[in-house]
């Protein structure tokens, strides 16, 4: 039985793959320096990265129960983007929705609130990113939204968005603009490539950006 109505727009297979080559740092600069989490979101483990579409889930403090539900109607390689509303003091997720998730072919889990078992998602490399991990358990007894736009670290998310994380952060590509931004950040990467071999030549940025221009009277 459908409890809810999870169809929306995701974003092309081939757009996902394209991001998923581009670090979040150039993301963030080619949408103007904006689109990133806050420095609190980080991932549970070492190395872990999360790029895809976005399954927004929002719910109540020390409550999982549209999480649970999430599990269950998530499509394979979609991202659980979780609106905890901030709530830091109990753990949302953990060792065994990990491996719900994983089974399920999620392709990670970001979340605004806490995460318990941080060794075993570790062992499952599930991705997972949260603002704290604490032990303290969670209740399951009322309803959310899932589908629906959130607010997750303060940044506005909507189904089938873009997300990407990697060990510098989070960010959000709103889908309508991934096109125009997978461009700028693909520009960005060949500047850089051209400053990388000047630098190895011994050139500095202050020289390359011109910057002696904000020294002038």
């Amino acid at each position: 039985m459908k409890i809810f109505n999870v169809d929306f727009t995701r974003p092309d297979a081939e757009i996902i793959k394209a991001f998923a080559k581009i670090p979040t740092p150039t993301i963030s600069d080619a949408m103007g320096r904006c689109g990133a989490m806050s420095s609190d979101m980080k991932p549970v483990f070492p190395g872990a990265r999360v790029c895809s579409s976005a399954f927004t889930v929002r719910i109540y403090a020390n409550d999982n129960l549209m999480l649970h539900l999430a599990l269950k109607e998530a499509r394979p390689g979609d991202i659980l983007v979780v609106d905890s509303r901030g709530y830091t003091e109990c753990a949302l997720w953990g060792e065994l929705m990990s491996l719900c998730a994983r089974y399920r072919g999620l392709g990670g889990t970001v979340i605004d609130g806490g995460v318990r078992d941080k060794d075993a998602i570790a062992e499952l490399s599930y991705p997972v990113f949260s603002k704290t991990i604490i032990p303290v358990g969670t209740h399951k007894s009322n309803q959310g939204a899932i589908c629906k736009p959130v607010s997750c670290d303060g940044v506005p998310v909507f189904p089938g968005d873009i997300i990407v994380g990697d060990s510098d952060g989070v960010v959000v590509v709103p889908l309508d603009q991934a096109r125009v931004v997978l461009e700028k950040a693909r520009a960005i990467l060949d500047r850089e490539d051209q400053m990388r071999a000047r630098i190895e030549k011994g050139e500095l940025i202050f020289d390359i950006l011109e910057l002696e221009k904000y020294f002038q009277d």
